[in-house]
């Protein structure tokens, strides 16, 4: 079988509860190797502990990101990032959800923006796997662990889209397995500062997490995986040069935040990225996001296609822009 889909592999990245030590090693100390270094400073985290924080890229010396405590300690300044833990089983809740199909094996939905896929720290509850739990009951798939039940992909908590999960074992395997390999439809629509240079094109680079913040993506010269994205614009907006755009955007892979990540790569990020989103877009556009106080990715998963894992069925689900997108496009073509 596949590995993890890489649309789940990562932890969310936009951690709030978390608790941060730091340390001060001397020139004394520099030398010995960095895990058992740092074990004198932090005494209440056991080395095996140390070293799987460090791995995750929680450690940084000097602001730089460090991921092997093996290296040799350095003098200067560490500081390590501690995630705070949260409930190891979700609780079920009543929430809405905009069910597109359901059968005994899966469920696909139009996940609402703000709405996070899975309980995770800064995010605790109001997720899809709250709703799932409450409204497919025992039948949820346990293959994602008991804070993923039935989660096969993720969307970021602010896009908004069609997003499947999985209510069988056999189908959870069956679907991570496709996401595995990329035989999974995808298209998205995104609304982006400027316009990309080409009416259409492919994006690609490998994708890992940032040397220099572990709370982000980035494109990688070496290491990370690869990302290959396909996009074709739709519609540019501004009458004397391209002020904001609409774009298509079909994943050929799906690693965390790609689109976000590759439109930031081609100098034309989602409107209202709060992570990538460097560079304000022009003064009209701000004026609109503003006006219409719109605080998200403008990011919409619309297509999602897919063999369903059981009955070999070729199925197709579209979801049209929610109203925010729908207001911004309406207001950026009147400018």
């Amino acid at each position: 079988m596949n590995d993890t889909p890489d649309d789940i592999e990562d932890d969310d990245l936009a951690e709030t509860d978390v608790n941060v030590l730091t340390a001060t090693v001397t020139a004394d100390e520099a030398g010995d190797r960095l895990d058992r270094a740092l074990t004198v400073h932090f005494p209440d985290l056991s080395r095996a502990r140390l070293q799987a924080l460090i791995a995750e890229g929680r450690l940084s010396h000097n602001g730089a990101v460090i991921t092997d405590g093996k290296h040799k300690a350095r003098p200067g300044d560490y500081s390590l990032s501690i995630p705070a833990l949260i409930s190891a089983n979700p609780e079920p809740q009543d929430i809405p959800l905009d069910i597109l199909f359901e059968d005994e094996h899966l469920i696909v939905i139009n996940k609402a923006p703000g709405m996070a896929a899975h309980p995770a720290p800064g995010t605790r509850d109001g997720t899809l796997v709250n709703a799932l739990l409450f409204h497919c009951g025992e039948s949820l798939s346990g293959i994602g662990g008991v804070l993923r039940p039935g989660i096969v992909h993720r969307l970021d908590k602010d896009t908004s889209g069609v997003m499947v999960a999985a209510k069988s074992d056999v189908a959870h395997r069956s679907l991570s397995e496709l996401f595995g390999r990329h035989d999974i439809d995808r298209e998205y629509k995104a609304v982006v500062r400027g316009a990309p240079r080409y009416v259409s094109g492919t994006v690609n680079t490998r994708i890992g997490r940032s040397h220099h913040d572990r709370k982000k993506m980035a494109v990688l010269r070496g290491g990370g995986r690869e990302a290959i994205t396909h996009y074709r614009l739709e519609e540019v907006f501004g009458t004397v040069k391209p002020l904001a755009a609409l774009l298509s955007c079909r994943l050929e892979t799906g690693r965390t935040h790609q689109i976000r990540v590759h439109m930031a790569h081609l100098g034309c990020p989602c409107l209202g990225d709060p992570v990538y989103g460097s560079g304000a877009p022009a003064r009209e556009v701000q004026e609109i996001v503003r006006d219409l106080e719109f605080g998200r990715q403008a990011l919409h998963a619309g297509l999602l296609g897919f063999v369903h894992p059981i009955t070999g069925e070729k199925l197709k689900f579209k979801a049209k822009m929610p109203d925010d997108m729908v207001q911004l496009v309406e207001a950026l073509q009147d400018m």
